[in-house]
């Protein structure tokens, strides 16, 4: 049987469409063998692993105005924008709690996809080799300008989005066969070229990692090549790609409601309408449960 694989682009606070369509496919019983996630895709995917529907959603719907888990007093004490020493403390030991012996026993290899600040290339830690696979995921999330190096096994890291947006080939490369690509943004979109000022920016802020700064400036190349590719590989059948069907007016730190549930929905919505596609290129038998 073919190795089926499931690939989450980050995007912060635009993960909602993901966690809608990753909900739907937790409960049309639809599993993978192996699941990479980048940013805000590896926050995702840990519950996707993990089997809790709706923990996605219910964290960021329910945390996102609260000034413990996203706002600029946590940027000013913690240099993060995002608190995730309160993501990882007290919302997955407590508050929300996080099914870690469900992720862990998981037969699903689950990658999160960091950058190494010291040579500006991606980083694929799997759960099962990995030393903290937490860091790891902490790392992956870690936006540049607004959240901290995170050290993962010594090493300096910061957002998988810098080196490697969407680790599709990362799948290819590892015999998946079947491989599901769930990103945040809507089909023809591309990133903006970089300001003068942020290039400037960057190279200040990371005068130690020029390495790092040479990636952060060619994203929007890179991710422009990436995509182009996905059409390529979509085309041929070698992959099957789940996007918004419009664009995602969104910000990376949202706090409008509604706006985050519609978006949701949304994810839901767009998997519901394609399960039938979806069984197909699969090539399972799966029939389409009542919701």
């Amino acid at each position: 049987m073919a190795k089926k694989a499931i690939v989450l682009e980050g995007g912060s606070l635009r993960c909602m469409f993901s966690a809608g369509v990753t909900d739907i496919m937790m409960e049309q019983k639809i599993e993978f063998d192996g699941l990479f996630g980048v940013s805000a895709g590896a926050l995702t995917g840990v519950n996707y692993v993990s089997r809790q529907i709706g923990r996605t959603a219910k964290v960021n719907l329910d945390y996102v105005n609260d000034k413990r888990y996203l706002g600029l007093r946590n940027f000013m004490r913690r240099k993060g924008i995002f608190n995730f020493d309160f993501l990882f403390g007290d919302i997955c030991d407590t508050l929300v709690p996080l099914d870690k012996k469900t992720f862990h026993e998981s037969s699903c290899c689950y990658t999160a996809v960091a950058t190494s600040c010291l040579t500006g290339k991606p980083l694929y830690f799997e759960k099962s080799s990995c030393q903290d696979i937490y860091s790891a995921i902490r790392a992956s999330a870690s936006l540049p300008l607004f959240s901290p190096i995170v050290l993962v096994e010594g090493i300096p890291c910061l957002d998988g989005g810098v080196s490697d947006s969407i680790p599709y080939q990362r799948a290819i490369e590892e015999g998946y066969e079947k491989i599901v690509v769930v990103t945040t943004r809507e089909h023809g979109y591309r990133k903006p070229q970089v300001s003068h000022a942020m290039a400037k920016l960057y190279t200040r802020v990371y005068r130690k990692h020029p390495n790092l700064v040479r990636q952060l400036l060619e994203i929007p190349r890179r991710y422009a090549r990436q995509l182009d590719e996905l059409d390529r590989l979509e085309a041929q059948g070698r992959v099957y790609v789940l996007r918004p069907p419009k664009p995602i007016t969104i910000s990376r730190t949202e706090k409008d409601l509604y706006k985050l549930r519609a978006l949701y929905q949304e994810g839901r919505d767009t998997c519901l309408q394609q399960l039938e596609a979806l069984s197909h290129y699969l090539d399972t038998s799966f029939s389409p449960r009542k919701l």
